[in-house]
């Protein structure tokens, strides 16, 4: 194969981001570099979520425009992998309707990858690859991280909650967790590469078990807290998150960790709620009610008050009624979430809540749906305006999407901010002034911890100045 180049398209988590990030490495392992747009690539590689009804149809329409690149270049390898191909019937419509797709692989065989890509080369075939499932998480598989200074680490793969409208537990299967010890060498050695920032990841991190290893007393399980703890003691790790929680599974051990000033743990929990209605939640098999989740977030702010909560909601579930939709409202009063995540119900082929008969109609979703969110805004407004002339510690990302005159960064309970880019308090140097290979100019604060104050807010990021 001449084009030994390749083009990534993740949808959905951060768990995706994490597996592209594999993918990615194996390629590169195998002499492939990063093309710097699809229609240059050799290899392309749809990674795909099968969480929302919209990835899907993004997905399909990606398809149709990657058939017009291998109109004109036939040579050129399409694969598609992630939760969608674990589902059966969207493997049929693949291979039925997209007959331009070369490679189909799963969630449980990314390890896979090189070998699948060798043989389509060599036998000029197309392949279909999916495993069921997986008893064990392959470990060491490379990796091309997109910040170097920043990295995911799974913690977990699966999930065993059942919730009724998602399809996850098909996908990714039951929930693994790999060993702490593994996941701390991997934090070192990530550490000892330049990362200061690491976010845990699984479907459900808060119910992690690990297995220590053997002693005379027999295996020691360690839970999230207990690895929290051990993460801790990692020599020149700044910063640690995780995504994203099962309110049902947060202890209070883990809320002690928030508390702790001299914890390495950002102030900042991602806490899906879905809805404010026990009777909804208990339609969702989330295993919590309403005042159960309120007590975990009076928990979490007499921790630490300053912590960043922010959630998760679907609106229109089947059986939601006007009632339903005041008690999120209510939550939402009573919290008054950083931000959120919103979403309008979409049934999931295979799921209980999609058999239900009970559907509420669209233009009532899509009208509640704009209530809240309009409320929530408002609120996170509100909250922002409270880090006006307030200093915060910024791990500097990059050039701002918003303005190539800015940097952009996120304080340490994970708030957006742009800034101008200036050397420091001698230099006051302007992004736009700096080349880009200057290390003494702005970028080279990229990687960096540095002091801004705020100086203006809006609903979704802080503008700040340099300290």
């Amino acid at each position: 194969m001449e084009n030994k180049t390749y083009y990534i398209i993740t949808l959905g988590c951060q768990m995706n981001e994490r597996d592209s990030e594999n993918v990615a490495g194996i390629l590169s392992d195998m002499g492939y570099s990063e093309a710097t747009a699809r229609e240059n690539a050799g290899i392309i590689i749809v990674n795909t979520c099968s969480v929302r009804e919209n990835a899907d149809n993004r997905f399909f329409g990606i398809l149709g425009q990657l058939k017009k690149i291998k109109e004109k270049a036939p040579e050129t390898i399409v694969g598609v992998c992630g939760c969608m191909m674990q589902q059966q019937q969207i493997v049929d419509k693949v291979r039925e309707k997209y007959s331009w797709v070369d490679l189909v692989f799963g969630t449980h065989n990314i390890h896979m990858l090189s070998e699948l890509l060798g043989n389509i080369i060599a036998e000029h075939r197309k392949i279909v690859s999916i495993l069921g499932g997986s008893s064990e998480i392959v470990e060491g598989l490379p990796s091309k991280r997109m910040f170097p200074f920043k990295a995911y680490v799974d913690i977990m793969h699966g999930c065993n909650n059942f919730c009724t409208y998602c399809i996850v537990p098909f996908t990714r299967g039951r929930e693994i967790s790999r060993s702490p010890g593994n996941i701390v060498r991997e934090i070192e050695n990530l550490v000892k590469d330049g990362v200061l920032e690491v976010t845990l990841l699984g479907q459900n991190v808060n119910s992690y078990d690990g297995q220590k290893g053997v002693s005379q007393t027999g295996d020691a399980r360690v839970g999230f807290s207990e690895l929290l703890q051990m993460i801790e003691n990692v020599q020149g790790l700044e910063r640690v998150r995780f995504m994203t929680s099962h309110p049902k599974d947060l202890d209070d051990e883990t809320i002690a960790i928030f508390g702790n000033k001299n914890s390495n743990l950002c102030p900042g929990v991602h806490l899906p709620v879905q809805s404010g209605s026990s009777r909804i939640l208990e339609a969702m098999n989330r295993r919590y009610t309403k005042e159960d989740y309120l007590l975990l977030v009076e928990k979490l702010r007499a921790a630490n008050p300053d912590i960043v909560i922010t959630t998760d909601f679907i609106v229109g579930f089947p059986g939601e009624t006007e009632e339903d939709f005041d008690e999120t409202i209510d939550l939402i009063e009573k919290v008054r979430y950083d931000s959120a995540f919103t979403f309008i119900y979409s049934p999931r082929f295979g799921t209980p809540a999609a058999k239900s008969k009970d559907q509420v109609p669209e233009d009532v979703k899509h009208e509640r749906f704009n209530r809240m969110v309009k409320r929530l805004n408002e609120i996170t407004l509100e909250k922002n305006k409270l880090y006006l002339a307030r200093e915060e510690e910024v791990l500097v990302e990059g050039v701002s999407k918003t303005n190539a005159q800015m940097l952009q960064g996120r304080t340490h309970g994970g708030k957006l901010v742009n800034f101008p880019g200036e050397v420091g308090i001698a230099g006051h140097t302007p992004l736009g002034h700096i080349a880009r290979n200057d290390s003494s100019g702005a970028e080279s604060l990229i990687g960096r911890i540095v002091p801004v104050r705020i100086v203006d807010v809006n609903t979704f990021s802080f503008i700040g100045e340099m300290v």
